[in-house]
């Protein structure tokens, strides 16, 4: 991935203290789009929102994060949360009206969109792509949070001619949101929501499928794991159509790469029926840890947090009763042990009557936190 002008980046952040967001506009009142539009707004921001859908518009204002009505003027910057596919047709209409100053959109995909607004004819000076890391299962404006984008990875992908003046009114927004740049190329971008993202998703989706026909009594045996992996399948279809549609070649290749994986997943797994001893059957078991290890290793690359070097935390689990209050006990413990939760996982079954909660600490705490608790030294380092 090409590098950013080390120069050109260090005149922008120093010039950032100095940029006051006054005045914008969300173009899209969906989940993104409000959540901008509340955390600027809390920030005094005079937001002014817009969606082709005017009652979502009106009940992102109702929430607090806006006006539903056209700016009396340009306004600072403009938020384009349309689908990537409509990027550069919104792009062009506001720039025509004269609607802002600066523009950037939330876009999942890059490249395909920045083809179309150079096809476009848009003034590319004055646009700064944009992606925040963030969302969830439920869409619309009542899913929206002010909150949403905190700590959170935000990608800027710039054009060749953005101009200083857009560089330093997005990244206004960015601290506003309290999300974190990364600056990334359209194709490097597009790559990496590919894997980290987008293929997920399907592969989610795919999994789930398998629950659909499910007898109840295969569905009541679900826990914790089909859950993680399943979490993200309730995403809107229509939605994920419009995100898959736009980086269909990238994540078409994950999937071959993945596909390769699972055939020899397939083969190792029909050679573990062979019976002991046989050459095919350890070749097999070969094979399936080999897969496995390579699973423990990319699952240790993943960040337990945004910025925290690897090996800094570690997990000490609890099992609670299923009865009112108890979660609250458990976090009053840990406040007066003055140790900070920085991640949490609930693992409990309907009609249960424990529950498993796995507390991520910094490492340093979990000693403490464990004898504080009287909890057995079941604690897993990340």
């Amino acid at each position: 991935m090409p590098s950013r002008p080390a120069g050109r980046v260090r005149a922008v952040d120093e010039q950032m203290r100095h940029t006051m967001l006054r005045t914008a506009v969300v173009v899209g009142a969906g989940l993104i789009g409000t959540s901008i539009a509340l955390s600027l707004s809390a920030k005094g921001v005079t937001v002014y929102l817009s969606d082709k859908e005017p009652m979502a518009a009106l009940t992102a204002a109702a929430l607090g994060a806006g006006r539903a009505e056209e700016p009396p003027g340009p306004v600072d910057l403009a938020v384009l949360a349309v689908p990537p596919a409509d990027i550069a047709a919104t792009l062009a209409d506001a720039q025509s009206r004269g609607l802002a100053r600066a523009y950037t959109d939330v876009a999942s995909v890059k490249a395909q969109a920045l083809d179309a607004i150079e096809a476009a004819g848009c003034d590319t000076r004055t646009y700064l792509g944009g992606h925040p890391m963030a969302g969830g299962e439920r869409s619309g404006p009542l899913a929206a949070r002010a909150d949403l984008f905190e700590g959170r990875v935000w990608a800027l992908v710039p054009t060749p001619t953005t101009s200083a003046e857009t560089w330093r009114t997005v990244r206004s927004l960015l601290d506003m949101c309290g999300a974190t740049p990364l600056v990334m190329d359209p194709h490097g971008h597009d790559r990496a929501v590919a894997l980290v993202s987008h293929t997920p998703h399907l592969v989610a989706s795919l999994m789930a499928a398998r629950l659909q026909h499910a007898t109840d009594a295969e569905v009541g045996l679900s826990g914790q794991g089909v859950r993680d992996v399943t979490r993200v399948a309730g995403g809107d279809p229509k939605l994920w159509l419009e995100i898959l549609s736009a980086n269909a070649g990238t994540v078409a290749d994950i999937l071959a790469e993945l596909a390769g994986d699972l055939d020899d997943a397939i083969g190792a797994l029909r050679a573990l029926t062979a019976p002991d001893g046989d050459p095919v059957r350890t070749t097999g078991a070969t094979t399936l840890t080999g897969l496995l290890s390579r699973g423990c290793a990319g699952h240790g690359r993943l960040p337990q947090k945004r910025g925290a070097p690897q090996g800094t935390y570690a997990t000490v689990s609890v099992l609670i009763g299923d009865q009112p209050g108890e979660l609250a006990r458990l976090f009053t413990d840990v406040g007066a042990a003055g140790v900070n939760i920085e991640d949490i996982f609930i693992d409990h079954a309907p009609g249960q009557i424990t529950g498993l909660v796995e507390l991520l600490v910094t490492t340093d705490a979990a000693d403490r936190l464990r004898n504080s608790l009287r909890v057995p030294s079941t604690v897993m380092a990340h």
